[in-house]
């Protein structure tokens, strides 16, 4: 692994555990077992390191989107004029639902460290720029919803999204921590498949 792969995994880890109170370049150092003074040569001041450990967490996203066959970049569009069937929309909410269940367990420390950078950027404007990852999925998200015919697309695009971080959330931290299957079965995955074509279903729908 990288320096900088090192130092944010440890970082990513400490946030989860801890909250953003735990992050510390002295913190960091011990996590991952580095010489004293170490992550701050590299990340000079506390918003670097966030920023670091935002584009770490969007980089091992990537890797799991494209593993579920799901798009990576913003590049990654339709051709133009193909439309989703109900086959296509199926897919999708499987390779959708197989993302959440893989952030939900073998990725649950990133998702935990992920909603604490968003909630450490509401209080310090400095670090809204974290916010930006979440511009390709809208985008990717609106291309999907032209494509499977909503009536207004970009709106339906930001709701699939809006959506979807709350189901994920939800059984993260929220009631449905406590009644919804357990993460990792494939009783997991099919609840989350129905719920993800429930809402492709609305917003395909929605005139």
């Amino acid at each position: 692994m990288s320096r900088f792969e090192v130092i944010t995994d440890a970082g990513i880890a400490l946030v989860a555990e801890l909250g953003m109170r735990g992050l510390t370049h002295r913190a960091v150092d011990a996590r991952a077992g580095l010489p004293l003074g170490t992550t701050s040569a590299y990340f000079r001041t506390r918003k670097t390191l966030v920023e670091a450990l935002v584009r770490r967490l969007a980089d091992l996203d990537r890797v799991e989107l494209a593993r579920n066959r799901l798009p990576a970049d913003e590049t990654a569009t339709l051709p133009p004029g193909q439309r989703l069937t109900a086959a296509d929309l199926d897919r999708l909410a499987e390779s959708v639902a197989a993302v959440l269940d893989e952030w939900l367990t073998t990725g649950r420390t990133r998702t935990l460290a992920r909603y604490a950078c968003l909630l450490e950027a509401t209080h310090h404007p400095e670090l809204r720029t974290i916010l930006d990852h979440g511009r390709t999925y809208r985008a990717q998200a609106r291309a999907l919803l032209a494509a499977a015919g909503a009536a207004r697309p970009e709106q339906a695009g930001d709701h699939f999204v809006a959506c979807v971080d709350g189901l994920l959330f939800d059984r993260l931290v929220g009631a449905g921590a406590l009644t919804a299957p357990v993460p990792g079965t494939a009783e997991s995955r099919a609840d989350l498949t129905t719920a993800v074509r429930s809402i492709l279903t609305a917003l395909t729908a929605a005139t």
